[in-house]
């Protein structure tokens, strides 16, 4: 391709007012002006317009995202590239990122879930992984509001329909309902891959004169300017917004997987890229800026699906299932065998320059001519104000609680949303494709095996949004404690996080006040587990006219198993198990009533401060956790969470169809130590209590037995009462399809 010389001249030239409907503001367009030296054409600001977008340029989180650890011995790749990787030992690395598709899916569901999940996939097969898991974080509307049974359907086919077409199991995930999100629900994909630690491929482009290739599907007028519309709030013309949502192809999806995967064996590519939000500018724009070179490429070689395609549709587009890359000089041929054996577009649109510039060639005119470094180092970094958060005051439990027993409280909590089973949900997932799952959905991680070893790969996801509300600092540190314990809890350890924040509009000082305070709580907990932040997706402006959601930094947590044979569930093998509480000692008789799900289901409590969290503790006990498990002495686990250590029990007894006989405390407040959500606790089973209080005394981690399992099918709770554990099976199984039947 030949350098064509002069100024773009592609009309229309823009002003303020175009730059304003791309979600520009003032400063941001006197910058451009001043980078530039003259007026940008519409092309030229569609690519400013996506790369200085809140959803690729992070611009209100950078600052913050600063002060997370990134680094630690495991660590092969952080964050800046497509996804993150960590060395797991035996030669192999785990490939692993979260990322959000709140809006698309808001607007059309099916499709925003599907594609986030694709999505997400080729963020982790275009670092050369394999994907080997999906997990997923989804947050709907109150279960009564007119649109939740439309968008949940839509979410969970979605993720189906791509992960089950193309072969990927979902292991995990959590759902959650508030009337927060009733105009703005919340989809994250998590995808997990494993490579070889030595061949990571990356995204710098090298090479000047280097062909770059075009791969995979065609380009239509699907997404564009999807990064933008995710960088911006709803309100009632949101539904206008559905052309900028992709359509995605899993079959497809799978095709370039396969060819991507094997042209990378074949030792052929220098750097690939994803076409991910922005499309063809982002990937362009971020393979030449991190090689420190420019890029050339001609637009009328894209293939595209539609006719008359401008330069900015084409470079705006976010149609799926594309790739960009950089091959070695002399491997066109080789690359083009393999695409054209997979039935993909295969395209050299340009090449690698040394100018530090974007040049596009359409119709033979210059369609872009604009420097690389304003595009990326000049994107804005704001430092917005922060509100001053109220303290909410410790509400104790004689506040909130009644006099109701024990299993008449249970019964209500676990016959909520909230704590009813999504296995309506995670069944029209397939978990078991691959042949390698060993925890499926519904347990407190999941975990598969390392292909053609004993070794184990666990993973989870974690956020209590209410804990984030009342308090972001702790809220935050929170989301990777809980992470940390549900990995431990089947006997993984903790490796390292992604994370995806999702909030508000950061220009209101509360809102950028509760993003900054839960990633510093967050890096707290990290840095705690030695479980550093590889990778990420920040997701704001979750509003719908000026209403924000309850905030959700989700963390989601890789660990590894060294046998999977040691592995744990939470359903108790046979009766006559001792019952113990890791994290709690035997003068225990009360708990943490404030922000639980008690209080929000049943005493409409007033607002309080959430749990505290104790990472030490949380650290400590959640070793001892894992090392017992290891040796045999632990057979069962589960950790205590939203509802607390009766909801904990009364999971496991359901999960394990058996019963079990809980003693009660003689004194204090049974409906807090019943149902309070005090940090850093597990109940475990175990067939020596003895032993297993010891090495807790040894160790310096409070334990107290509480019970034992029962043959019978009864759940006894002191003298209060029993409860049929086939009855409350029945209730947790039925809420959820009866939500979608209308019921």
């Amino acid at each position: 391709m030949s350098q064509i010389k002069g100024a773009p001249h592609q009309n229309p030239a823009m002003n303020f007012e175009n730059a304003a409907s791309m979600g520009l503001s003032q400063e941001e367009w006197d910058l451009i002006l001043k980078r530039l030296g003259r007026t940008p054409n519409l092309c030229e600001l569609g690519i400013f317009s996506a790369m200085w977008s809140e959803h690729c340029s992070y611009k209100s989180s950078k600052r913050w995202l600063k002060t997370l650890p990134t680094d630690g011995p495991q660590v092969i790749e952080g964050p800046g590239e497509n996804a993150g990787a960590v060395d797991i030992g035996d030669g192999l690395a785990a490939v692993f990122k979260i990322e959000s598709h709140n809006h698309p899916s808001f607007i059309e569901p099916y499709q925003g879930a599907a594609t986030g999940v694709g999505g997400i996939l080729r963020d982790v097969f275009t670092m050369g992984a394999r994907p080997v898991a999906l997990l997923n974080a989804l947050r709907f509307g109150a279960p009564d509001h007119d649109k939740t049974r439309h968008l949940l359907s839509g979410v969970v086919s979605g993720i189906g329909g791509y992960g089950n077409c193309i072969g990927i199991p979902t292991i995990g995930g959590e759902v959650n309902f508030d009337a927060s999100y009733n105009g703005n629900i919340l989809v994250n994909a998590m995808a997990i891959g494993l490579a070889n630690s030595d061949r990571i491929f990356r995204s710098a482009a090298t090479g000047p004169g280097n062909p770059v290739i075009y791969v995979g599907a065609k380009t239509g007028r699907d997404g564009i300017h999807g990064a933008t519309m995710a960088s911006a709030e709803f309100s009632d013309e949101t539904e206008s917004k559905r052309p900028t949502v992709q359509v995605g192809d899993p079959f497809t999806g799978k095709l370039l997987m396969e060819a991507c995967l094997e042209l990378m064996a074949s030792d052929s590519v220098l750097s690939i890229q994803d076409m991910g939000a922005a499309g063809l500018t982002s990937s362009s724009v971020e393979m030449a800026s991190k090689g420190g070179l420019g890029m050339e490429m001609d637009l009328d070689l894209v293939p595209a699906r539609e006719d008359g395609m401008s330069a900015y549709e084409l470079m705006l587009s976010e149609s799926q299932e594309r790739m960009l890359m950089v091959l070695k000089p002399d491997a066109t041929d080789t690359a083009r065998q393999i695409f054209e054996k997979w039935d993909l577009d295969f395209m050299p649109i340009g090449k690698v320059t040394e100018t530090g510039r974007l040049v596009l060639l359409k119709d033979g005119d210059i369609a872009c001519d604009i420097p690389l470094a304003p595009l990326v180092d000049d994107a804005p970094e704001y430092d917005r104000p922060q509100a001053e958060l109220a303290k909410r005051p410790v509400l104790a439990s004689a506040d909130v609680s009644d006099d109701k027993p024990v299993c008449v409280i249970l019964k209500s909590l676990l016959g909520s949303v909230d704590l009813a089973s999504r296995r309506w949900i995670y069944e029209q997932y397939d978990s078991q494709v691959m042949a390698d799952t060993i925890a499926t959905p519904g347990g407190d991680a999941g975990l598969v095996r390392v292909h053609g070893s004993r070794r184990g790969l666990a993973a989870s996801t974690d956020c209590t949004p209410r804990y984030v509300e009342a308090d972001p600092h702790t809220g935050g540190a929170q989301a990777v404690a809980e992470a940390w314990r549900n990995l431990s809890a089947i006997g993984a350890r903790g490796l390292a996080i992604t994370n995806n924040l999702n909030f508000g509009n950061p220009e209101r000082p509360e809102i950028l006040a509760q993003m900054a305070q839960s990633v510093l709580g967050m890096g707290d907990a990290a840095r705690a587990f030695d479980t550093p932040v590889v990778s990420g997706n920040v997701s704001l402006y979750n509003e719908t006219d000026g209403s924000a959601i309850l905030p959700c930094p989700v963390i989601g947590m890789i660990g590894t198993i060294e046998d999977i044979e040691t592995a744990v569930g939470m359903a108790p093998a046979a009766a006559g198990l001792s019952l113990i509480v890791i994290g709690q000692t035997d003068e225990a008789d009360d708990g943490w009533l404030g922000v639980s799900l008690y209080a929000r289901n049943l005493a409409g409590a007033p607002e309080a401060a959430p749990p505290p969290v104790d990472l030490e503790a949380e650290r400590r006990n959640g070793l001892f956790v894992q090392q017992q498990i290891a040796s045999g002495a632990i057979t069962a686990a589960h950790d205590i969470s939203d509802g607390g250590l009766a909801v904990a029990i009364a999971e496991m007894c359901i999960a394990g169809r058996i019963g079990a006989q809980i003693a009660l405390p003689s004194g204090g407040n049974l409906h807090g130590w019943a149902f309070g959500e005090d940090q850093a606790r597990y109940v475990v089973a175990a067939a020596d209590p003895q032993a297993l209080l010891t090495a807790a005394k040894a160790a310096g981690v409070p334990a107290a037995a509480i019970g034992s399992t029962l043959d019978g099918g009864e759940l006894q709770f002191g003298d209060e009462g029993a409860i049929s554990v086939v009855d409350l099976s029945d209730q947790v199984e039925a809420t959820i399809p009866e939500l979608m039947q209308g019921g």
